[in-house]
């Protein structure tokens, strides 16, 4: 067929409508794409992040609620420098534990704990509640700001911590430190009397995460800390979760294999109240030991 033939004549012409080509569909993003790193990148910066000190050590550690085993005698240790990651299907335990790591759990009045849980070397069940929680903090899965400025959410955990109550000017340099260390100063920069309300669900997200590191904790305990956020607003808290473990340990909780695989250092997986198999991310997806952990991590079930 010539040239002149295929213009007058194009074969598309005769398609079907279940063959028709389908429209253009165009997509406005409000932000600039976020390119993901090749797994060899993820990996080479893994490598790269020092370990340091053991901070958290759990010695086995069961969790009952009235008559019921939530957390099996669970041992693992958790280091500065590194993120953990707990998985396992919907009530195998994994945020029950993650809450006994700051003692959130206790706030249940049914709920009963065995074994210990050291920080730095001392029973967490030594310190006061708020010392313990300002050391250890905690970021929910729904981003929970205070009806208050982007400033004071901030601002509210540095006050708890002070004997007497700072001026807003010696408190600032902290605010914006925090603001910075979560990402978000660049965007709200000219605007920290702002509602923190009005923050988009991201934001507001990465304003939990500046309130809870304010005070330098040195554990940030993670509750699916993604699952509300649409994917952009994950990649940003994933790129976060990587710069802030070079000061602190994070344990994080998640159901996304995936984001598993690219954020964490270790992983433990969880079963019905079990620690199945706990180690390094590749040795847990790549080379499971537990047909369990291998049947979860290739999706036969959960």
């Amino acid at each position: 067929m010539s040239p002149d033939e295929l213009l007058l004549d194009p074969p598309y012409l005769d398609m079907t409508p279940a063959q028709e080509v389908p429209p253009v569909r165009t997509i406005v993003l409000d932000r600039a794409p976020v390119a993901v790193l090749p797994q060899q990148e993820r990996e080479a910066l893994r490598a790269s992040s020092s370990t340091g000190p053991e901070r958290l050590r759990l010695e086995d550690v069961s969790i009952d609620y009235g008559a019921k085993q939530a957390v099996k005698s669970v041992s693992l240790s958790i280091h500065q420098g590194e993120v953990l990651a707990l998985i396992g299907p919907s009530g195998c335990g994994k945020t029950t534990l993650l809450r006994t790591l700051n003692r959130l759990t206790e706030l249940t009045p049914s709920a009963s704990r065995a074994g210990r849980v050291l920080l730095d070397g001392e029973d967490i069940h030594e310190l006061a509640d708020t010392t313990l929680r300002a050391r250890v903090a905690m970021v929910f899965q729904q981003p929970n700001p205070f009806p208050m400025s982007i400033f004071d959410n901030v601002a509210f955990a540095l006050r708890e911590q002070s004997r007497k109550r700072p001026r807003r000017r010696e408190l600032e340099p902290l605010v914006v430190d925090a603001l910075r260390r979560a990402g978000l100063y660049d965007e709200v920069a000219d605007e920290l009397d702002r509602p923190a309300l009005r923050l988009s669900g991201g934001q507001q997200q990465r304003l939990c995460i500046a309130r809870a590191i304010a005070p330098r904790p040195e554990v940030l305990l993670m509750d699916e800390p993604c699952s509300a956020l649409d994917p952009i607003s994950t990649s940003v808290i994933e790129k976060l979760i990587g710069e802030l473990r070079r000061d602190l340990a994070v344990v994080v909780v998640t159901h996304n294999l995936a984001q598993a695989h690219r954020v964490a250092d270790r992983v433990a997986f969880m079963y019905l109240g079990d620690l199945v198999e706990y180690g390094s991310t590749s040795e847990v997806f790549d080379e499971p030991r537990a047909t369990r952990t291998r049947d979860y991590v290739r999706g036969a079930f959960g």
